[in-house]
């Protein structure tokens, strides 16, 4: 997971999944013939146009390159990048930093270092859209993969301060005492993933996952303001504590 830097528009200093928006850039891509898997992707977004499906594909493993420095891509021997050698790492920090400066160089990237882009590796598993009272809205799209052998995660010190490996059940708890922020989304999402025993076990559960798009409301309780979850089966599987936050100080928590 990343902290969100402080000084951020949405949801300033929370911890969450690596992430951002699908750019222009990521449909040139799309539509470039640079991505493995575009059946797959477009599969797995059926709601979409096929190049929108695979630009969102693209989107999130340019913003995971861009936010944690892990790629998602192939060598012309199909083999998944590897950055276990420091020459081989410095180059690719290099991209990540002008990646940051224009979205465009991921293209640009993929094509001199003769990668295609593996969107198979992705599994959708969750949507989740921003009330309608809020001033920024998101409509978003959550997946699932497998860090690639030798790459070394980190987060950017830009858009993102802090990162680090926990555990769905780890990063509950350190949000139930105060230690981080999760947005409320993330939250279930991770109540979701901590029922599943392994990295193997989850990419089962999300591949054969019907995702249901999920969009919280807002209420009012007294002086209180709620989120309040959607109802779905999720809430059946592990108690309703998490179906409903209340905003207290500077954050939400569950209600309990």
């Amino acid at each position: 997971m990343v902290r969100r830097h402080e000084r951020a528009a949405f949801m300033g200093g929370a911890y969450v999944f690596p992430g951002g928006a699908v750019d222009a850039t990521d449909h040139q891509t799309a539509a470039q013939g640079l991505v493995d898997g575009v059946e797959h992707a477009v599969r797995q977004l059926p709601a979409l146009q096929p190049v929108e499906a695979v630009a969102h594909h693209v989107a999130a493993a340019r913003e995971l390159f861009e936010e944690a420095g892990v790629l998602l891509a192939r060598d012309a021997q199909g083999r998944l990048v590897g950055m276990g050698d420091d020459e081989v790492h410095a180059r690719f920090t290099a991209y990540r930093q002008q990646v940051h400066d224009i979205p465009a160089r991921f293209h640009d990237m993929l094509q001199a270092e003769g990668l295609r882009l593996a969107a198979d590796t992705l599994v959708h598993f969750a949507q989740w859209v921003t009330p309608p009272v809020d001033t920024r809205r998101f409509d978003t799209c959550f997946f699932a993969t497998r860090l690639p052998n030798t790459q070394r995660p980190a987060h950017d010190e830009r858009e993102t301060t802090d990162s680090c490996w926990m555990t769905p059940s780890s990063a509950i708890r350190l949000a139930a005492n105060d230690e981080i922020v999760l947005p409320p989304p993330t939250w279930v999402t991770l109540r979701e993933l901590s029922e599943q025993p392994s990295v193997e076990a989850i990419l089962v559960w999300a591949g054969g996952r019907d995702v249901v798009r999920r969009e919280p409301a807002q209420a009012r309780e007294g002086d209180s303001r709620l989120l309040v979850m959607p109802h779905h089966d999720f809430a059946a599987e592990w108690g309703r504590s998490e179906t409903s936050f209340v905003w207290s100080g500077d954050r939400w928590r569950p209600r309990l």
